[in-house]
């Protein structure tokens, strides 16, 4: 696991993207991550209702998106400014426009559409066990 004394993200050790084809693919990959996010979680930050847990994906021509579903089922997106380029993807699949900042806030159920819109863009995946999620205004 990777992290530093400066706040910095904590996260898992980077995984190859295998290709998800069908929703089921995607609903079980959803699944097996959130169990491997559960087993690693600190209980002593779950009881405090850490945030920032989720995953990121890093995309195969730059940038990385973080991932983050809240107690609501919303899904947050924070767009490293290399991932930019991804924007209009992300508002193809979703059919959202883009915000006015870099966190995109997904409702309930357009994970699956993300990912499969996505799916030949990512490079690799990872957990992130803190994430600080930053509101930069465009």
């Amino acid at each position: 696991m990777q992290s530093d004394s400066a706040g910095q993200d904590y996260t898992t050790p980077e995984h190859p993207w295998i290709s998800l084809e069908t929703i089921q693919d995607v609903e079980a990959w959803m699944d097996l991550n959130n169990r491997e996010l559960q087993e690693l979680m600190d209980p002593k930050l779950a009881q405090y209702g850490a945030q920032g847990q989720g995953i990121c994906l890093r995309l195969a021509h730059g940038g990385e998106i973080y991932l983050h579903t809240n107690s609501e089922g919303d899904v947050w997106l924070d767009l490293t400014a290399e991932a930019e380029w991804v924007a209009p993807v992300i508002s193809a699949t979703t059919q959202l426009a883009a915000p006015r900042g870099q966190i995109w806030i997904l409702p309930q159920g357009a994970l699956l559409q993300l990912i499969l819109g996505l799916n030949s863009l990512i490079a690799s995946s990872h957990l992130v066990l803190k994430h600080a999620y930053r509101t930069r205004k465009n």
